[in-house]
């Protein structure tokens, strides 16, 4: 595949939101080995009876955020044999008499580094939940500071999602990504998936001497707290899960609904703009909107289209908007762009974004093969691609495009089945590229104690507390807050009105987020 430079840009990871970067000069701590009574762990003392050594996380950082490493199962299957460190992090309730527990969270990923977390959080969380929780972060197993998976792979080998042509370009590529994350940490392999850090969650509230714990994932993350009430239901507080994974998707039809909901999104943009055709001059129809973007495309794919230093394939656009179409006006300026630039009208270049990491993308794969098999037979991909791009021509190639999951050693543990009555509350946009209303309904469907509040024509990745690009939707922000502060679920299922201004689109991240 052609190197084109926005490629770090195009990474549609689930959701890091904004909060994915690592603290400055934060150094791993020691946990010491003091007991901690009362906590009802099935796990074994030399866990649960760690006291962290809390230390200040950076100079930089306020003295209230503090930091430490505990200690878990490489294998939770075998509580005496090897262990690696965690990574953890905690703000203290700002009122010791209105103190309720603990709230920890995840941004997303897999891969998402979650330490810095709650200092993201204190900023756009209210003080009445604030006042009540103990704000809780950590690195997920395989991510950050906690003993991170780096296959070492190249900034080429690091570019995904890719398209099927040419086809035995992407099977060298998947089974060059397994092979070297094999070599590099292959004893570790098995035991990064999401099942063991829902342990290893189970674990720290063991370690902080809760009873129960509250949550607060986004994107992957929300199948994370999911897996953690499956396992543990009699110790999961209050969770509020923001932009769903559907749990009977994971992960390969996770990443093939990208494909299949780009299309009503794309139909939905190409109305809205020619509706504007005053403004962004791209069609008075929805027809023709969608005509001269797929002139672009066809024109980028014969010569590629130049900005700033970049040349863009047909391939490149189309990776490109297929997220950007869930935000229609952000969708439309760059097409705008786009067009300009075919034209050889001179254009902004693409704003510099942090190339992604080696542990970034090695801990996505880590955790995507890690919990769910995929098919062996590349011929199968290939199939598929040839398929869904003729059904979703946006998209389709890419979604059903081989892995390098293709080549993992198969899981050692099935993926946890998610069907449950606890109490949930799932917060959703409309119109989310990475974890579309389809998936939210459907982890909705699996936890049957859940409520579901849609933004309804809310548009981008994630929804409440700092976790949206832009404004956070109030109405469904209120109902998290209300629910975390009360424990009070609605009565029903709740539609909230999108806020003006919310939902602006947001930089790539990992996967789901």
């Amino acid at each position: 595949m052609p190197r084109s430079a926005p490629r770090r840009r195009l990474l549609p990871i689930l959701a890091l939101g904004a909060t994915a970067t690592l603290l400055p000069g934060l150094t791993a701590l020691p946990a010491s080995a003091a007991p901690r009574q009362g906590t009802g762990s099935g796990h074994a003392a030399r866990f649960t009876h760690q006291t962290p050594d809390w230390q200040r996380c950076g100079a930089d950082t306020p003295a209230r955020f503090r930091c430490a490493t505990i200690k878990v199962p490489l294998d939770h299957r075998d509580p005496a044999g090897a262990t690696i460190d965690l990574a953890i992090s905690r703000i203290r309730a700002g009122d010791a008499g209105k103190r309720r527990g603990v709230l920890l969270s995840n941004p997303g990923g897999p891969g998402g580094p979650g330490l810095d977390l709650p200092l993201h959080l204190s900023e756009h969380m209210p003080a009445s939940v604030k006042d009540r929780y103990d704000l809780i972060g950590f690195d997920p197993r395989g991510v950050g500071r906690s003993a991170p998976v780096n296959c070492g792979l190249t900034e080429a080998e690091r570019q995904w999602p890719r398209p099927y042509k040419p086809f035995g370009d992407s099977v060298r590529w998947a089974k060059t990504v397994a092979d070297k994350c094999r070599a590099r940490a292959g004893d570790r392999l098995p035991h990064m998936t999401t099942r063991n850090t829902a342990r290893d969650m189970d674990v720290l509230r063991a370690v902080l001497g809760e009873k129960k714990i509250s949550y607060f994932g986004v994107s992957y993350g929300t199948a994370l707290g999911a897996t953690y009430t499956q396992l543990f239901p009699g110790r999961a507080d209050r969770f509020v899960l923001d932009s769903a994974v559907d749990p009977k998707r994971m992960w390969r039809k996770m990443i093939q609904v990208w494909a299949s909901e780009a299309e009503p999104a794309f139909a939905r943009w190409s109305r809205w703009t020619a509706e504007r055709s005053a403004t962004y001059h791209l069609g008075k129809t929805p027809d023709e909107v969608a005509t001269a973007f797929w002139r672009l495309v066809e024109r980028a794919d014969r010569d590629p289209i130049v900005v700033g230093t970049e040349k863009l394939t047909g391939a490149d656009i189309r990776v490109l908007l297929r997220r950007e179409f869930f935000t229609v006006r952000s969708a439309a300026e760059l097409v705008v762009l786009l067009k300009d630039a075919a034209a050889g009208k001179p254009v902004p270049g693409f704003p510099s974004t942090p190339e992604s990491s080696d542990n970034l993308l090695s801990s996505l794969w880590t955790v995507l093969c890690g919990d769910a098999p995929s098919p062996r037979d590349p011929e199968t991909y290939r199939r598929d691609s040839v398929r869904d791009a003729a059904r979703y021509p946006l998209f389709g190639d890419f979604a059903s495009n081989i892995t390098p999951c293709a080549f993992w050693d198969r899981p050692v543990e099935p993926l946890t089945r998610i069907d449950n009555k606890v109490g949930t509350l799932i917060l959703q946009n409309e119109w989310d590229s990475q974890t579309p209303l389809s998936t939210a309904r459907g982890m909705h469907r699996a936890l049957k104690g859940s409520r579901l509040v849609t933004v309804d024509e809310g548009e981008g990745h994630g929804v409440a507390y700092g976790m949206a690009a832009g404004p956070a939707d109030r109405c469904a922000q209120d109902t998290a807050t209300t629910y975390l502060v009360t424990g009070r679920l609605p009565a029903k299922d709740v539609t909230c009105r999108a806020t003006p201004g919310a939902g602006r689109p947001q930089p790539a991240s990992p996967a789901f987020g």
